[in-house]
């Protein structure tokens, strides 16, 4: 991937300024349709590595990468402040729009977008689908949570007191965040938050219009294929694939199967589209 750039976004009633980090993937196809990948819980662009540039590459896409409010080298989540029962609808909803008006992504090149979501990511990617359903192309949302499952809050407790013991956690987790436990803790508090636990997203899921790709791995610690069942039953045009491996994070643990899932897909629509 290219270097790293900051997109300021001016400030809003809800937020404040903020200063978020992107690159570009594949700047060379000009004329290709977009992909935008929204990364994990406790994500950042260096976390997904070489995945976005390989997936882009198999696609013939370009690629745009960023960290969230909190995350990698973006503006970090003030200590004082707690993410909202809302947060990933308010990432789908102002956020995301704010950057790619900030990058001059048009309409019409948005009318072509792709989104590829892993995990929260995956759910900003529905969120996103359901409010703008005419303006993308398709999403692929990769383990994504629509609702709170026991198994989900069980592996963040572990992870959580991983992070706080001597097990090297936080100092992995460090090299990738400029403010590591603002990036951890805003994470983990809003999960376990009490007020978290009844968070269910599945009735807004019937507006989504665009394709949709359903992805969850069988041997996923954070969660089950409930929820891209749940998925299949609310949207019902999506495609739900289960994956025989790949844990949580299949684009890192299970890349090949993964790919061949998303490419597949995505030929599939261009085709329809083209026949239509």
């Amino acid at each position: 991937m290219n270097t790293s750039a900051f997109a300021i976004l001016p400030a809003t009633a809800a937020r404040g300024a903020l200063s978020i980090e992107y690159r570009w993937i594949g700047v060379e196809r000009a004329d290709a349709p977009l992909a935008v990948f929204l990364h994990e819980g406790l994500g950042s662009i260096a976390i997904w590595k070489d995945w976005p540039q390989a997936l882009c590459e198999r696609l013939g896409m370009r690629g745009l990468v960023y960290s969230r409010p909190g995350y990698g080298r973006s503006t970090p989540r003030p200590h004082e402040v707690k993410w909202p029962v809302d947060y990933l609808e308010r990432q789908a909803c102002d956020v995301l729009p704010a950057l790619l008006d900030a990058l001059d992504v048009s309409a019409a090149q948005r009318e072509r977008m792709w989104l590829v979501g892993h995990s929260d990511g995956g759910t900003i990617a529905l969120h996103y689908a359901a409010r703008f359903p005419h303006a993308l192309a398709g999403a692929v949302a990769i383990a994504p949570h629509v609702f709170v499952e026991d198994v989900s809050v069980a592996g963040i407790v572990a992870t959580k007191a991983a992070y706080e013991q001597s097990t090297g956690l936080r100092e992995r987790l460090a090299r990738y965040h400029d403010d590591v436990d603002s990036a951890f803790y805003g994470w983990a508090d809003i999960w376990l938050a009490p007020a978290f636990r009844t968070w269910n997203i599945v009735d807004q899921l019937g507006a989504i219009r665009a394709p949709l790709l359903a992805v969850q791995a069988l041997d996923d610690h954070y969660g089950t294929m409930a929820q891209i069942e749940t998925i299949g039953e609310a949207v019902p045009h999506a495609r739900v694939v289960a994956l025989a491996e790949g844990g949580h994070s299949p684009h890192r643990d299970a890349p090949q199967s993964l790919n061949d899932a998303i490419a597949q897909f995505v030929l599939e629509q261009r085709q329809q589209a083209v026949s239509a």
